[in-house]
């Protein structure tokens, strides 16, 4: 009997709102817009923190990332006459880091210039490193074909070079790279080995104060590719003339980076306080930054919660409009149908019953507007990736949260109205016009 009668009063309900169909979807909106900006925008948000975290995940979380930066005095510098600056890290800070903390499990020094590169008619601009053999130990390279730096290589400065695919794609093209030779600043090297790389990740803030680098004149760089640090240095040297009003200034860089690898995660802090305080004693000026990807994750996890409260709040506001707005209607549809109260009570309908069929309107409106609002907050994260290239990730926790919220709202926002039809005197509202 109970479900009987709530059947037929949730039906009375239906037929209410299908009766005054426009209002009904107008009212709806708001929680359809509230729902959509909800998923819209924690999507947006976790798709931007995931990018994040990968690329920083990428360094490694056992890693910590010496640069070497231009001083500030030296960067803001000006003067009539020719100029000499040596600054940066050395050969010399890697083999004394090497050497003198337990805990680091091995040293990469890193040299890096930007080159146009040759093979036959073509030609792309491509990121030169120069570096040791165990590179892919610490950074995320994954040899695909032939071999990849060996001590051999190093001892005797041989012209050999590790190609990743991009290059390959943009270079040869069709052809095989193993044993091709390529040109890179009039020298010719011979291709020994492919890998997959995503490459060194630029840290943020550090284009204007990094060791200058002989950038190719035109195009993108295409991806990297990998000499030895030894012919990198016979083949590059390590000074850099640029001029400017007529004022030669040559700037000798030994390092741009050296990547130091730690035995586990517990020693990065420790060692990284262990680094600053070794590097300080033989820098007497700020030529040099220390990164800590474990660090940048930390802090990437704790702005994406302080995103999605952010981001969740302003949703929430939409969402509270909405509930308003619904109150409203259904505090009018109250008043409208006094007269309709007062037949159903003076037929024998209870109070409950009128409190269902008012509070189903206002969760049904809800729910509908809930449900349309998931597809079109779906629908727009997929817009935004493919149109704006912005990476976006819809959770099933997005989706259930927002309607869940949705039906929520409706019963939250829709007691008063149905409360107060319920304690409507039945004889006034037969006598209402």
């Amino acid at each position: 009997m109970f479900l009987f009668r709530l059947k037929r009063t949730i039906k009375l309900g239906a037929k209410s709102l299908w009766m005054h169909r426009l209002r009904s979807t107008l009212t709806a909106l708001g929680v359809v817009f509230g729902v959509c900006s909800v998923i819209a925008m924690l999507a947006i948000g976790e798709g931007a923190s995931r990018e994040a975290q990968e690329q920083i995940a990428r360094l490694g979380s056992r890693n910590i990332i010496i640069k070497t930066v231009k001083p500030a005095e030296q960067r803001t510098a000006t003067g009539d006459t020719d100029t000499m600056n040596v600054y940066g890290l050395t050969y010399s800070d890697a083999e004394r880091i090497r050497k003198t903390i337990p805990q680091v499990k091995q040293v990469i020094p890193m040299r890096r210039l930007t080159q146009r590169v040759w093979y036959r008619n073509r030609q792309v601009s491509a990121e030169v490193i120069g570096t040791i053999p165990w590179y892919p130990e610490v950074h995320p390279v994954r040899l695909r074909l032939g071999r990849f730096l060996s001590s051999i290589d190093m001892d005797y400065q041989q012209k050999i070079c590790v190609v990743d695919e991009q290059v390959i794609e943009e270079l040869f093209v069709v052809d095989d790279p193993i044993g091709r030779d390529i040109k890179i600043k009039n020298v010719y090297y011979r291709v020994v080995g492919m890998v997959t790389s995503t490459g060194p990740m630029q840290i943020t803030g550090q284009a204007q104060n990094s060791a200058p680098t002989s950038a190719a004149a035109g195009g993108g760089i295409a991806g990297n590719i990998y000499i030895p640090l030894t012919a990198f240095k016979s083949s590059f040297g390590e000074m850099s003339v640029q001029y400017s009003g007529g004022v030669r200034q040559a700037e000798k860089v030994e390092l741009q980076e050296i990547t130091v690898m730690v035995d586990s995660t517990d020693s990065v802090l420790p060692v990284r306080d262990i680094l600053d305080s070794l590097l300080r004693r033989f820098h007497r000026k700020k030529d040099y930054q220390i990164v800590v990807p474990l660090e940048l994750l930390r802090q990437a996890a704790r702005t994406k919660r302080i995103f999605s409260i952010v981001l969740g709040s302003i949703a929430a506001i939409s969402l509270l409009v909405g509930g308003i707005g619904i109150m409203n209607i259904m505090l009018a549809s109250v008043s409208e149908r006094t007269r309709e109260i007062g037949i159903r009570r003076a037929l024998g309908a209870r109070r409950r019953d009128i409190i269902v069929q008012f509070l189903s309107e206002t969760v049904m409106l809800t729910l509908a507007g809930g449900a349309l609002g998931i597809g079109l907050g779906s629908l727009i994260p997929y817009l935004i990736t493919r149109f704006f290239y912005m990476p976006t990730v819809i959770t099933g926790t997005s989706l259930l949260l927002s309607f869940g919220i949705s039906g929520a709202i409706g019963i939250a926002f829709g007691l008063y109205p149905a409360y107060r039809a319920a304690w409507l005197d039945p004889i006034e509202s037969l006598r209402h016009e």
